[in-house]
């Protein structure tokens, strides 16, 4: 795993010491994004619908092209497995990076759909586990030196008998006591994308997914993640208003 685990802290390091020096530019979707270091870094933990090519991550990280904006979501991973599978050690290393000379880093941090039942090795269970998880993200943060803001889950899109259920609610909930708790700010996704997906009805809602074969209604494709970044950088705006001097239009 230590093998495995360095590439992507090398990775991490390059694109920090490229992002203060190159033009600011977007990469497409299926890559990790870095732009103009002019304000605070960004590191995107998360799952799926936040990861490179099915969430909107990387198209987020285009809408903030004065920062450097690093994507480490991945699909499939849950507060647990994350961690379990060593991604978070990368986290860590760019927030412990440079000494006393470290980058200011806000780590958005988004959990939920694979912390849900029937995930086997990812499940966690929502009273006694996955609060406790998002509050070791949170407090690993602060011991860096870094900042944090958590994210509660992109809303489902399958709609039944013309209303849209929102399964997601407890593990949001949950991320929003965690807040509290902590002293940190929360961007409650779910909230936010529920209600937007369910003013549009089913039609218009599938428009945001991936392309046949690969379509579903959790995952995005590009006009989704157009769609989701733009509600979460406005959201992330209000939260952390500095974050408006870095954000860029885009079509």
């Amino acid at each position: 795993m230590k093998k495995l685990l360095l590439p992507l802290v090398a990775a991490g390091l390059c694109l920090t010491a490229s992002a203060q020096t190159a033009p600011a530019a977007s990469a497409p979707r299926g890559e990790t994004t870095a732009n103009v270091a002019t304000g605070p870094r960004l590191i995107l933990v998360g799952d799926s619908t936040m990861a490179p090519r099915s969430g909107y991550g990387n198209a987020l990280c285009a809408r903030f092209q004065q920062v450097a904006c690093i994507n480490l979501a991945r699909g499939g991973r849950s507060s647990m497995s994350f961690r379990a599978e060593g991604l978070w050690s990368t986290v860590m290393a760019l927030l412990n990076e440079g000494g006393a000379a470290k980058q200011k880093t806000l780590v958005l941090i988004q959990f939920g759909h694979n912390d849900q039942p029937g995930k086997p090795g990812r499940s966690t269970d929502l009273a006694t586990e996955f609060g406790p998880n998002m509050a070791g993200y949170v407090k690993d943060v602060k011991a860096a030196g870094g900042d944090v803001l958590l994210m509660t889950p992109l809303t489902r899109r399958t709609f039944k008998a013309g209303e849209l259920p929102n399964d997601l609610r407890p593990w949001a909930e949950a991320i929003i006591k965690v807040g509290a708790e902590q002293g940190v700010p929360v961007l409650d996704v779910n909230a936010i994308s529920h209600a937007a997906v369910a003013a549009m009805g089913q039609a218009a809602a599938d428009t945001l997914a991936e392309a046949p074969p690969r379509f579903d209604r959790t995952h995005v494709g590009p006009r989704g993640a157009a769609f989701f970044s733009e509600q979460v950088m406005e959201g992330l705006i209000k939260l952390r208003p500095e974050l408006a001097t870095a954000k860029t239009l885009v079509p």
